[in-house]
């Protein structure tokens, strides 16, 4: 039986898929809001179904549908069809938020239907031979990406070029790295619309050490879509706007020998693959995917990308000069009162509506300090870090770069935060408590960088007493006590009240702070809690 797929919305990109539908024999209707387009439609596609409205395309009921409305108009329509039950294809990107992206990939899961997003670079046949070269270890460890996409116009007045033309190669990098980025910076020039950046030049940082650049213009002279792959054996390299669209691989780079780099310069060799249509195979694989499992630009990979592009935003907005945490920038993205303080903060006492910086302390160059924070003295944040909303920095305590620190969170004195530890909303930490970051350092050895470091979660509501020692790598739950002095070497459930050295459970105490009795029911508020695998959990009634 075939499918019949209908597409919403017959714009410039929405009738390439209305003309690829037909061709492949699965056009089953189309869903325009403009009458004179609809008019145009029913002329070329003559007994096609034409709906004003989803609810119309609704009610007759196909196997899927494609989404190619507004980018600013996907979460809402999106949502439309999926809680429909309705496995569809959106355009990209998915949405223009992160959280909304989120919950669109939810709601499908939730559903038990496909949710696929265009981006149609993924099935070009290229591209699909790059990854495979790469898996298949043609170029050895994989180190460095690199591409651009460049072009005089289309000049977007509603987005910036990086979310015009940057979703293609952050799904690329995603797709040949099978992860996500860690970290970004981005920088870049608005020169005709004030705010709409022009051009950008964005680096990715991602696990195992690989690195990723993605300049992108479309203020150039001369078209050029290039893509390269650096890896330990080898090199990958295909210019899609360039005539023959030839991969490449050279068989260069550098080998260490006796200690010295040494060059290797070997044969280039050209790669031959299938030729073929990217969005044909796009839509054919949407249509053989319409039941589940679809792995090539599913939600997933679609959420990924605007993670990318939502955090770039925030760089370049703010025009922070240093790379920064991608889930830390995003969890500011909902707080607008939250700005970069992009100051030295050495010099005297800045006390204002937003924050206060005490004179003795010192706050470095790209730090984001939510409004009602307060850095007490002799203190110090380093570069990269962010601090949410209304938090206490007590004296003598450091933060180091890039740490994570919620909102309403309290540090007193003489605490170190270091890289790798992150605090969620509420925490409290007492007085010279301490964390670590490495397991077992060695000055002789330095072990410097994220990758090195053990990350350290302490999750919300929870505290931490004086002098206590949390041991890299673990996780406290939401909403423990850590006593004095006690020494944690193990993950701590939510709720758990923990002492000793090691540490161990000898009890529950509330969301407030009481200890809980074999009821477990709060004699202070009259919480009531019942106990799960990771912990306890508030039950009303």
């Amino acid at each position: 039986m075939n499918k019949k797929i209908c597409v919403v919305g017959a714009g410039q990109w929405g009738k390439n898929h209305i003309r690829t539908l037909h061709n492949l024999g699965a056009l089953g209707g189309i869903v325009e809001c403009a009458e004179e387009v609809r008019v145009d439609l029913a002329e070329q596609y003559p007994g096609i179904p034409i709906h004003h409205r989803i609810k119309g395309a609704l009610a007759v009921g196909y196997d899927g549908y494609i989404l190619a409305t507004p980018a600013e108009t996907h979460f809402e329509k999106g949502k439309q069809l999926l809680e429909h039950g309705q496995p569809v294809l959106i355009e990209k990107p998915m949405a223009l938020k992160t959280a909304h992206a989120a919950e669109l990939v939810a709601l499908a899961a939730a559903e038990k239907t496909t949710l696929m997003v265009g981006h149609v670079l993924l099935f070009h046949p290229a591209i699909q031979k790059i990854r495979e070269l790469v898996k298949k270890d043609k170029i050895g460890r994989l180190q460095y990406l690199y591409s651009n996409r460049i072009n005089l116009g289309t000049v977007r007045t509603e987005e910036n070029v990086f979310w015009s033309f940057a979703p293609h190669d952050i799904s690329i990098f995603d797709y040949f790295i099978s992860s996500a980025p860690k970290r970004v910076h981005t920088s870049g020039g608005a020169f005709l619309q004030p705010d709409i950046h022009d051009t950008t030049m964005t680096s990715l940082e991602y696990g195992s050490n690989i690195k990723a650049h993605i300049f992108v213009s479309w203020l150039h002279p001369f078209k050029e879509h290039r893509l390269v792959v650096i890896g330990s054996k080898g090199m990958l390299s295909f210019e899609d706007s360039s005539e023959s669209k030839d991969i490449l691989f050279y068989e260069k780079g550098i080998d260490w020998i006796d200690g010295k780099p040494v060059k290797r310069d070997g044969p280039t060799e050209i790669i031959p693959y299938d030729r073929g249509m990217p969005l044909t195979n796009e839509i054919q694989y949407f249509i053989d995917h319409l039941e589940g499992g679809a792995e090539i630009a599913d939600g997933r990979n679609g959420l990924e990308v605007v993670k990318v592009l939502e955090a770039a935003t925030i760089l370049l907005e703010s025009e922070q000069s240093a790379p920064s945490d991608i889930s830390a920038l995003l969890s500011y993205s909902e707080d607008s009162s939250s700005k970069p303080n992009t100051r030295s903060t050495n010099s005297e006492v800045h006390d204002s509506i937003d924050y206060f910086v005490h004179n003795s302390a010192y706050v470095d160059e790209n730090v984001l300090l939510g409004t009602g924070t307060r850095v007490w003295h002799f203190s110090h944040v380093q570069s990269g870090s962010q601090i949410g909303k209304n938090c206490s920095i007590g004296q003598n305590v450091n933060i180091g770069n890039n740490v994570h620190i919620g909102n309403q969170v309290k540090i007193q004195n003489n605490v170190s935060v270091y890289e790798g530890v992150e605090l969620e909303d509420y925490v409290f930490c007492g007085p010279s408590m301490v964390f670590t970051n490495i397991l077992a350092p060695r000055s002789k050895y330095p072990q410097r960088g994220s990758e090195f470091y053990l990350r350290t979660r302490v999750r919300e509501g929870a505290t931490i007493g004086a002098n206590a020692t949390i041991v890299c790598g673990n996780t406290v739950g939401k909403h423990a006590l850590i006593g004095a002095g006690s020494v944690v070497a193990g993950d701590v459930l939510d709720h758990a009240l923990m002492v000793g050295v090691p540490a161990r459970r000898i009890g529950w105490v509330c969301e407030c702070g009481t200890r809980l009795g074999p009821s477990l029911e709060c004699s202070k508020c009259e919480r009531k809690y019942k106990v799960t695998d990771t912990g306890l959990m508030e039950i009303s009634g």
